[in-house]
């Protein structure tokens, strides 16, 4: 945990009205401007590897869309590369694709996509990563009304996973208000917030996947047994529909 968010925790016993209000936000700032470039990541300096079985990446280029273009899992790319964060690869960095066993003649190249299946990335942050529901059960509210995100009803216990691949910023409950709250950072920009939880399975700077299993629902500072649910881009909050499936 950074000291930002050492010290907004440990406040929270003296002044509790304070921490309801400000804590949130300082440790959204502390988790935006945390370093998150992953171990593999480098792409200045040392000389990288190139020629059959690697990929340079491009712009607009995402892990998922490099696994399509190579018909690969997503995890092969993560293990062969040890890549730390996979939503934060670089432009310029150099993937392996083929594992060091497969025979590859010639410059690697991507496989030709059905274009009727995989479009082309934007510049949105929410085409750039791959969300699920955090949660199984009847969802309600959402942005207005002194709402911020989304209450997803369910039962006790049941399983609350991660809505997109990150690393967990924030595991604890020093934010009164929210009870056992987890924060995933998922990129430069965007954050989910996972609040009421019964119990917490994931520690702070553990990497997650999307759809992994980080808390247990349930109703702490709360009335109710419920995951309140929010997305926030740049520390702002924003519509969770615009990013998550529907169903």
């Amino acid at each position: 945990m950074s000291l930002l968010v050492q010290k907004t925790a440990a406040s929270s016993s003296q002044n509790p009205d304070r921490i309801r209000k400000f804590g949130l936000a300082l440790i959204l700032l502390a988790a935006l401007t945390a370093c998150s470039t992953p171990s593999g990541s480098d792409t200045s300096g040392a000389a990288q590897p190139s020629g059959p079985g690697y990929y340079t990446v491009q712009k607009g280029d995402t892990l998922s869309s490099i696994a399509r273009k190579f018909r690969l899992s997503n995890s092969a790319i993560i293990n062969w590369n040890k890549l730390s964060d996979p939503n934060d690869i670089k432009v310029g960095q150099v993937l392996r694709v083929a594992s060091q066993g497969a025979r590859v003649s010639g410059t690697t190249t991507p496989r030709s996509v059905d274009n009727s299946t995989a479009s082309s990335p934007s510049n949105d942050e929410k085409d750039k990563i791959d969300w699920t529901w955090p949660a199984s059960g009847k969802s309600a509210s959402g942005l207005g009304q002194g709402k911020k995100g989304i209450d997803i009803f369910g039962q006790l216990g049941q399983p609350v996973l991660a809505a997109a691949a990150g690393k967990v910023m924030y595991s604890g409950s020093g934010i009164r208000g929210y009870g056992n709250l987890v924060i995933v950072k998922h990129n430069s920009n965007l954050l989910s917030i996972y609040a009421h939880n019964k119990t917490i399975v994931v520690k702070e700077g553990q990497m997650v996947g999307k759809g992994q299993q980080i808390a247990e629902m349930g109703k702490s500072d709360s009335n109710s047994v419920k995951l309140y649910f929010e997305i926030r881009r740049q520390g702002k909050p924003v519509d969770p529909s615009r990013y998550l499936p529907s169903r």
